[in-house]
């Protein structure tokens, strides 16, 4: 196996690779920088969102999910309890993702499912899952499409007035209509707010499904880039983790050229659901052409288009299960073995990335210092949970680098349902 771990060392596919006092930092800084409104990677956007919320018993909000793949509406309705409750659900796909759309066409397809709704309440709370400029009065102006969503043309439109525009164009009265637009880690740490009732002293929002991304509660006054009257307050900010400039080896380097924006969220193409499963194929691919895995598999893995996610992580979860794609190509456990360590590798440093992300925003906060007041991670997606090792190995990182050195402390939970629950209470707040 020193072939294998020769070639993970070559082209820095290892994790123990990854220094992670040196990418903390750096993120740290950066984040010090977009806060400052100085030319940084991270974007750090202001919300003027904060974790009050004026929630009443019976307040109904239409709620808008636009995800990685899919775009959701729904009706959500707070009962006595004020417990939200989702009725009059709808899933379709979000537009962009097989083809480029129009601006017209974009809006228009959010139209068609909103319109069931529009009579039912005058909130709407839209969870808008890419990276948008958030202005004062809650809408929204997309800055970039991630995720590989291809719709340039919304680039630089408010995402609320757009929506009611287009409503108002096919007769409906929106003149007492009010658009909240939040990002969807934005909308997950709210909701962790109003469902986790745990001791804590603080929330993270954090998604790691098709792409990846980050909140967290930012005193106004390190907020130099706005100005805000009251100081001392603590507001949303959008962190844009995603977009993190880091370098890592050649295999990461070619890959990332091949995507749609070669550009742009670096550090969403080393750890999340859209882009491990092809990057995976690309290092498996090098490791075919380099001898590592031998010509009787090479010859099997080149009818596969593209390797997925999924894909990978059940090589891992079954590694003898013949039903899974991986497995079935294989006939000798050199190969095997090669290609458990292969794929093993990627995920672990996509884990400890991520644990390195998670580390970054609980110090900036400054919070999390006492051990029965952790910070409270409501970590979201289904790459973080259903990925083999992959929340294993974040949670063994956290530790080591969060609490061992800087002796702060998290809890991670799953709240269900996250952006909804969120983009309702964003809703109600306007």
């Amino acid at each position: 196996m020193d072939k294998v771990d020769d070639f993970l060392k070559r082209h820095m596919l290892k994790a123990d690779m990854i220094d992670e006092d040196e990418v903390l930092s750096l993120f740290l800084s950066e984040m010090e920088k977009g806060l400052k409104g100085e030319k940084s990677s991270l974007q750090m956007i202001p919300t003027y969102c904060t974790l009050d919320s004026d929630i009443k018993a019976g307040d109904k909000v239409i709620v808008l999910d636009a995800g990685g793949t899919n775009f959701r509406t729904c009706l959500v309705t707070f009962d006595e309890n004020l417990e939200p409750q989702i009725s009059d659900f709808r899933k379709v796909g979000m537009p962009g993702v097989m083809s480029e759309v129009s601006a017209k066409a974009f809006f228009s397809t959010l139209a068609d499912n909103v319109e069931r709704l529009i009579d039912k309440s005058d909130k709407i709370g839209f969870c808008f899952s890419y990276a948008a400029a958030i202005t004062e009065d809650h809408d929204g102006i997309p800055i970039m499409f991630s995720k590989e969503i291809k719709a340039p043309e919304v680039i630089g439109m408010p995402i609320g007035k757009s929506l009611l525009a287009e409503l108002s164009s096919r007769g409906h009265d929106v003149s007492k209509k009010k658009v909240s637009v939040v990002n969807d880690t934005v909308a997950t740490l709210l909701a962790t707010k109003a469902k986790c009732l745990d001791a804590c002293s603080g929330y993270i929002g954090f998604i790691l499904g098709t792409g990846t991304n980050t909140a967290y509660a930012e005193l106004n006054s390190n907020i130099s880039k706005i100005n805000m009257a009251d100081k001392n307050e603590r507001q949303i900010i959008n962190v844009e983790s995603g977009d993190m400039r880091i370098t890592l080896g050649d295999i990461d380097q070619k890959f990332i050229a091949g995507t749609k924006d070669p550009e742009s969220y670096f550090f969403e193409k080393a750890i999340s659901g859209a882009y491990l499963g092809p990057f995976s194929h690309m290092v498996i691919s090098q490791a075919i052409a380099e001898g590592v895995l031998s010509s009787s598999f090479a010859k099997k893995f080149e009818t596969l288009p593209t390797l997925s996610t999924t894909y990978m992580s059940n090589y891992l979860e079954m590694p003898h299960n013949t039903d899974y794609v991986l497995v079935s190509m294989l006939d000798s456990e050199e190969d095997a073995t090669a290609l458990y360590k292969i794929i093993d590798s990627i995920i672990e440093r996509a884990a400890k990335l991520t644990a390195i992300n998670l580390s970054a925003a609980v110090i900036k906060s400054d919070l999390g210092n006492v051990p029965r007041l952790p910070v409270i991670i409501n970590a979201d997606g289904t790459t973080f949970y259903k990925t083999e090792n992959l929340e294993f190995y974040t949670r063994k990182y956290l530790f080591d680098i969060l609490q061992k050195k800087h002796g702060r402390y998290v809890k991670i939970v799953n709240v269900p349902d996250s952006p909804v629950y969120g983009a309702a209470i964003a809703g109600c707040s306007i």
